[in-house]
């Protein structure tokens, strides 16, 4: 019997290893879309409150102006965003949704879902891992990293 290795016990690993296999989900679920994984997590948060700042939205995903920018770009290049200036503050950018964007939310979310239930992923253990995962987050969130 093999022993684990050292990288096989790090629990840090396993949270890189299923982030990165929930984007390659999310990834092909979002390409019919033309969506990138990013640009969904960008729309879900529209999604839930239009017409935010883009730092607002930078904020909620933990994402600096540099790389939300680009981003923000070509979702409006592709139609289903529309920025303009903030009237209180000349510097800021108030991001809001197309109406193809409003539309296509059940379809995407349905997608996502038809997904998940194929991976029989809709069970009391993805509960239990997210609520886990929200007190990990939680914890990292109050600490001086």
């Amino acid at each position: 019997m093999n022993k684990p290795s050292k990288l096989d016990q790090q629990l840090c690993f396993e949270v890189y290893k299923a982030s990165s296999n929930f984007t390659k989900m999310y990834t092909r679920v979002l390409e019919p879309f033309n969506l990138t994984f990013t640009q969904y997590l960008v729309l879900l948060v529209l999604w839930e409150k239009d017409d935010l700042l883009m730092k607002d939205i930078g904020e909620r995903l933990g994402l600096g102006t540099g790389t939300l920018n680009p981003i923000i770009s070509r979702m409006i290049e592709h139609g289903r965003l529309i920025k303009r200036q903030s009237p209180e503050d000349k510097r800021a950018s108030i991001i809001s949704l197309t109406e193809p964007a409003k539309s296509e939310q059940q379809p995407i979310e349905q997608a996502i879902v038809e997904k998940l239930i194929d991976c029989n992923f809709m069970d009391i253990s993805a509960l239990t891992l997210m609520k886990n995962l929200k007190e990990l987050n939680k914890f990292f969130g109050e600490m001086d990293l």
